[in-house]
């Protein structure tokens, strides 16, 4: 079992840059694909990134990329979402996840997540 705790979000101007944080506690990070996600009011949660759980390999949402990057600092165990470029579209809470399943093809499906962070809230102000 893993826990989640994201950190980082904020208020941002159009055109600025926040970085993403989510802590693991539990087992090593590296047995996890990470992904996140985000939903904003009246809209269902989609995918926004997923990194896999030790070669790299990651997956994005057209929406994204480019402009966001995610990645895994194993040595403090934590997955980071850096947004750079960011649109007033972005706003949304934004929600760390995990899954200890391997996969050809990273999930990017919500249900294919068990564990799953409290959420951080960005706001990117036009």
């Amino acid at each position: 079992q893993v826990q989640l705790v994201e950190s980082g979000g904020g208020l941002v101007q159009a055109g600025g840059s926040l970085r993403l944080s989510c802590a693991t506690s539990g087992r090593t990070i590296s047995s996890y694909v990470m992904g996140w996600f985000r939903q904003a009011p009246g809209k269902e949660r989609e995918f926004v990134a997923a990194i896999n759980k030790s070669n790299g390999i990651t997956s994005y949402a057209n929406s994204v990329k480019g402009r966001y990057t995610i990645s895994k600092d194993n040595s403090k165990e934590t997955a980071l979402l850096q947004m750079n470029s960011l649109k007033p579209e972005d706003t949304a809470v934004y929600y760390c996840a995990a899954t200890g399943a391997s996969y050809y093809v990273l999930p990017t499906n919500p249900r294919e997540y068990r564990y799953w962070g409290q959420g951080t809230q960005v706001t990117v102000s036009s």
